[in-house]
């Protein structure tokens, strides 16, 4: 563990606080400057963070200096400041040990009044607020739930556990920057074998600050190995009573850690009395579990498993209870001599209430899988008659997809079957809040040309929107784009080095931590009727882009693709202009919706995009351009429903989502509509009894379209 410490010495700390919040205010103003590019903002909001973590007695420089531009941005209304201090403030006091009591106060009152500001700037000032407020009550509870939640520590206390899992799409990914990102993410966890000591140390310097010696505690704490473990829960304890009890019980909080201090040193024969400087305790990054998506399954697989985790972890924990409960029981019946058999049959009830201990044996839960397990979960788990415990529900699984627009396309078709599944048996809902995060990443030049409609061209139009929406988005995450390729180079160039580069794990747990705004993409479902295929149509799914093109007229298209990025056209007009198709749509305009019947047109090749290419029109609608080399025949049209079908004896390749992996040839028909919730489809679907008819009737206030959100800083208020 880092052992560098900072003193505490209020008069030299004063002597150089100008110094040092003039440093720090230069840095702000460089990342709130608008002539500065995306990715400098990003390195330089990260450079910030890696100060304090280096110095931790920049922190309240750095807090007062934030907290002074909240309120300029306040007096002069500059919004677009909002989100960078509040997400960078918030952070900065996560990481510290200690902030003065004016300080917090003040950091308070401003976050109060920024209550009164519009969506979603409101939104995030009540969580920052609720946070700051529990941080004041009861120093360090912000630092010790995150690193218990993010590393699944194990305690009585806080239960609450979260998991990461970052899918790499094997199409972008080559095996030798695979290796170079699995690298960054999975060296950069810490050791296990210290985080309790880490949470020790943070807290007890938070809840004592003077009263506390760090490099003292960090020897006494090292020194006693395993039998930290004890004074870890008794700190998890103090911190849940004080949360719990609110401002009453900030004393008996301090009282608490003092006893908890004092024993600690005593037990590692150190002064108990000792008083002095603070030790560095960096916020560890989260575990993280790197994958290569190559089985569709697999993100389905590790959900169950994680849930049925969780679950194990907390029914085992209750059936613990009961049993220490029972242990007492018979100390006491043996203690009057009486009751003896009596007690012994009671206990091998209670063997045979848990099937933990008896039917679920490791190797019998090896062999099976995921949702094999889960059902049988579902069975012996507690009946209706008894309680689920309270801590269910509030696990998080973060899912973090790396790639382009394709990786999104086989996240929202991934994302239907879980909804489908979940409608018919909740089996993760019930338990796991699911939270879904983007990296952008692509193996091609990025092209910037609008007018890009080509399947093997700008594959990043999903990210583009983000960035558009949400310019801290931009600074941060699409800045690492162009990054994240580099790395294969940089680790081959740097193969000796045994220090693993932070940045991007150091970003990753920032977005983590801080983007929980979702913007939400409309969900598409797509019939394909396939030539010589009898039954149902193919029923797919898309988020951001279909393209139907006809074989026969493929290099017309080609050749008029590039008649429009050279901005010119030729003269020559060609015999045939493509292939005629009909279509039946709803128009979308501001007048109510218009069904237009019986409308065919020529076209060689059709391109119909989700993602606007302006941020304030919204998600909720398609464009379609159908491409011809007759300006007549050029068609664009906005709707939300349309089918479209060859007349002549012909057939067209459909693409999804710009991926070659999801294409469909000798396809005849094509029907596009909003997805819809399988939830509700379910409740409008299913027949009820007389006594159901009114249940039924409650499918009319469910969400009936299925949105993908995808988290960022901002988000986007609907």
């Amino acid at each position: 563990m880092n052992k560098e410490t900072t003193p505490w010495n209020p008069p030299a700390a004063a002597s150089m606080s100008s110094a040092v919040e003039a440093s720090m205010y230069n840095s702000i103003q460089a990342i709130l400057r608008q002539a500065a590019s995306s990715c400098s903002k990003g390195m330089l909001r990260w450079t910030l963070h890696k100060k304090v973590e280096t110095h931790p007695s920049n922190s309240v420089s750095l807090v007062n200096v934030l907290v002074k531009e909240l309120e300029k941005v306040e007096r002069l209304d500059y919004k677009m400041h909002v989100i960078p201090l509040l997400h960078t403030l918030n952070y900065v006091i996560i990481q510290s040990s200690h902030i003065p009591c004016n300080l917090f106060q003040r950091v308070y009152e401003c976050f109060k009044r920024l209550l009164t500001l519009p969506e979603p700037y409101c939104t995030i000032a009540l969580r920052y607020t609720r946070s700051i407020k529990m941080e004041q009550i009861t120093p360090g509870a912000l630092y010790q739930r995150r690193v218990i939640a993010e590393q699944s520590l194990r305690n009585k206390h806080f239960p609450h556990q979260e998991k990461v899992f970052v899918f790499a799409d094997p199409a972008v990914f080559s095996g030798s920057l695979w290796q170079a990102v699995r690298a960054d993410l999975v060296l950069a966890s810490p050791q296990s074998d210290t985080l309790a000591r880490r949470v020790l140390l943070h807290t007890l310097q938070a809840g004592l600050v003077k009263a506390c010696h760090g490099p003292i505690l960090t020897q006494a704490l090292e020194d006693l190995g395993e039998d930290v473990e004890q004074y870890f829960q008794e700190v998890v304890l103090a911190v849940e009573q004080s949360i719990e009890n609110g401002e009453a019980g900030r004393d008996q909080y301090q009282t608490k850690l003092q006893h908890i201090y004092s024993d600690i040193l005593t037990s590692a024969n150190q002064d108990p009395k000792a008083r002095g400087s603070l030790s560095n305790t960096p916020l560890p990054s989260p575990e993280i579990h790197f994958h290569l998506w190559t089985n569709e399954e697999e993100l389905w697989n590790e959900l169950v498993n994680f849930t049925l985790n969780v679950s194990t972890s907390e029914r085992n924990s209750m059936y613990q209870e009961e049993e220490e409960e029972d242990v007492s029981k018979r100390v006491s019946l043996l203690s009057v001599d009486s009751g003896i058999e009596k007690d012994l049959s009671d206990m091998e009830e209670r063997e045979q209430r848990n099937p933990f201990t008896r039917s679920w044996s490791p190797c019998f839960r090896g062999r099976m899988k995921p949702e094999d397990k889960m059902a049988q979960e579902n069975i012996k788990g507690p009946t209706s008659s008894t309680p689920l415990p309270k801590e269910e529900g509030n696990h998080t699984a973060r899912i973090v997809m790396m790639g382009d627009d394709r990786v999104l396309g086989r996240l929202a078709k991934a994302y239907h079957s879980i909804r489908k599944r979940e409608a018919k048996h909740l089996i993760l809902t019930k338990r796991v809040n699911l939270q879904i995060y983007y990296i952008p990443v692509t193996d091609e030049p990025i092209v910037n040309s609008p007018e890009s409609t080509s399947q093997v061209g700008d594959r990043l139009s999903l990210a583009s929107f983000l960035g558009r929406v949400d310019p801290w988005y931009e600074s941060n995450i699409n800045s690492l784009g162009a990054m994240i390729p580099k790395l294969a180079g940089t680790q081959s160039s740097h193969s000796r080095s045994s220090e693993p580069n932070h940045f991007l794990v150091d970003v990753l747990s920032y977005y983590l931590r801080c983007g929980l705004q979702p913007v939400h993409f409309t969900l598409y479902s797509v019939k394909i009727s396939v030539s010589g295929q009898t039954g149902s149509p193919v029923d797919e799914v898309f988020v951001s882009h279909l393209d139907a093109e006809f074989p026969e007229f493929k290099t017309l298209r080609e050749n008029l693709r590039q008649e429009r990025s050279s901005r010119r056209r030729t003269r020559k007009t060609l015999g045939t202009c493509g292939a005629v198709v009909s279509m039946n749509y709803s128009k979308v305009s501001l007048s109510k919706q218009e069904v237009v019947q019986g409308r065919s047109v020529m076209t060689c090749g059709v391109v119909i995009s989700a993602i606007s290419p302006n941020e304030t029109e919204g998600l909720d609608f398609l464009t379609v351009n159908f491409d011809s080399t007759n300006p007549r025949c050029c068609t664009e049209i906005r709707t939300q429903n349309i089918k479209i079908r060859i007349l002549e004896d012909k057939t067209f390749t459909v693409c999804l989502d710009k991926d070659c992996r999801r294409k469909y040839t000798h396809v005849q028909s094509i029907e596009i509509s909003p997805c819809l919730d399988p939830g509700y489809c379910l409740q409008t679907s299913s027949k009820f009894s007389v006594g159901e008819e009114r249940e039924a009737g409650l499918s009319k206030y469910m969400c009936k379209i299925l949105p993908l959100p995808i988290n960022t800083f901002t988000g986007i208020n609907h």
